[in-house]
């Protein structure tokens, strides 16, 4: 099993999710974060100035079976990119175990199938 942690533009958000729900990726999870980036430069977005260093973005986290994770992450990529400085990064890392609260079941067989 792998886990997929991407932190995307907050502008890209809806995209990416209808992205990944038409794909069958059927659960995810995500959250507003706010980070630090390399760049520190003053930008005009509709009339007011402001500074890139702390950027707004949308953390998502999937668990999915590992024949789903290349798939995954290139749905991510083409929703997400724009090609400007800050469209984010994707972190995958593999799952050791998984359990059912639920039933108690463990293993990928808690994973729901996809379509």
């Amino acid at each position: 099993m792998k886990r997929i942690e991407a932190i995307i533009r907050k502008t890209k958000f809806e995209e990416v999710k209808e992205a990944l729900l038409n794909s069958d990726i059927n659960w995810f999870e995500y959250h507003d974060v706010h980070g630090i980036g390399q760049s520190r430069q003053e930008r005009i977005y509709r009339g007011v100035q402001y500074s890139t260093d702390v950027i707004e973005r949308v953390a998502l986290t999937i668990v999915c079976r590992d024949q789903f994770a290349l798939p995954t992450v290139d749905v991510i990529i083409s929703t997400a990119q724009t090609g400007e400085v800050g469209d984010g990064r994707i972190f995958v890392s593999d799952i050791i175990d998984t359990w059912s609260i639920r039933t108690g079941e463990h293993g990928d067989t808690v994973l729901r199938d996809r379509k």
